[in-house]
């Protein structure tokens, strides 16, 4: 029997899918708690790192938690067990489970965040939405002899143009179910076949989507008024059908796509390092819990 890898063989292998210097200045990623020389046999793979996560790990009996969102974006000076962080933390070590964060580095990488939204809403001919700096391009994880792009979102073309109605309603089928669902602000009927898409937090961006000549941008927690600005000047100079419309989703929705390319990738490559068991987890950890509909006034 193959001896399994020890999580810093794993640790290397996932700063090799997701460099650590091509996140964001501001972000944390990496080791966030594990000892180097343990054995990993069972890695979970899940969005946030929070407590229905860690109790999933701890019954199936995982030795590592790779989540997508920090623990510890911000520094803290204390993890003791009184803080509900620090009470994570603890549990964790006391199960000999290892926690790892790939968070911008994950957004930005070949097969990571952005191109599993993409590919989930059937986006072909994509490049960047933002090109990284430096070299254009990274050796693709999944062994393919081209150069596939770096950089944060993605843009691309449906292959058979559609309507904004069918298309919102193709997203809302291809991602996880959430209260949230699916909004949508542009002409229903008009027809779009240009798609950015970023995953999480997105209105930053909207200068690049325009930019891009997108019909449609798909990305998660739009505010009012970057929102009402990006519409009002697109119908302003191109009537009720320019571009680009909206589709928002759930930040933990629009995510959640990648942890099946991270998992089958880190499997992949630690194949000649040793066997791992890797698992999804399909617990919700979206925030919101319910959506109460508006009443209807005549």
């Amino acid at each position: 029997m193959t001896a399994p890898p020890t999580l810093a063989d794993v640790v290397r292998t996932l700063e090799a899918l997701y460099p650590p210097s091509t996140a964001e200045g501001w972000d944390a990623v990496g080791l966030v708690a594990g000892d180097p020389a343990q054995p990993v046999r069972k890695i979970l793979f899940a969005v946030d790192p929070v407590a229905t996560v860690a109790d999933e790990a701890i019954e199936w009996g995982a030795d590592l938690i790779v989540t997508h969102h920090p623990l510890f974006l911000r520094p803290v000076h204390s993890i003791a067990a009184t803080t509900f962080k620090g009470s994570l933390v603890h549990r964790l070590v006391r199960a000999g489970i290892g926690l790892y964060v790939a968070h911008t580095n994950a957004d930005a990488a070949p097969r990571g965040v952005a191109d599993a939204l993409a590919d989930a809403i059937g986006l072909v001919d994509r490049t960047p939405l933002v090109p990284a700096a430096g070299p254009s391009g990274a050796a693709r994880p999944d062994g393919a002899a081209h150069l596939a792009q770096t950089g944060i979102g993605r843009v691309g073309r449906l292959e058979e143009p559609t309507t904004l109605r069918a298309f919102a309603e193709r997203v809302a089928a291809a991602l996880p179910a959430t209260e949230q669902g699916v909004r949508v602000a542009g002409d229903l009927d008009a027809t779009v076949s240009t798609v950015a898409v970023v995953g999480g937090s997105g209105d930053s961006l909207f200068d690049a989507v325009r930019s891009a000549g997108a019909d449609v941008y798909v990305t998660a927690d739009l505010r009012h008024h970057p929102a009402s600005e990006l519409r009002e000047r697109a119908e302003f100079e191109g009537g009720i059908a320019g571009g680009p419309f909206l589709v928002d989703v759930a930040h933990f929705a629009s995510e959640w796509p990648w942890l099946h390319y991270a998992a089958a990738d880190l499997t992949g490559r630690l194949a000649e390092t040793g066997t791992v068991d890797t698992r999804v987890s399909v617990r919700r950890t979206d925030p919101w819990t319910a959506r109460i509909g508006s009443a209807h006034r005549a």
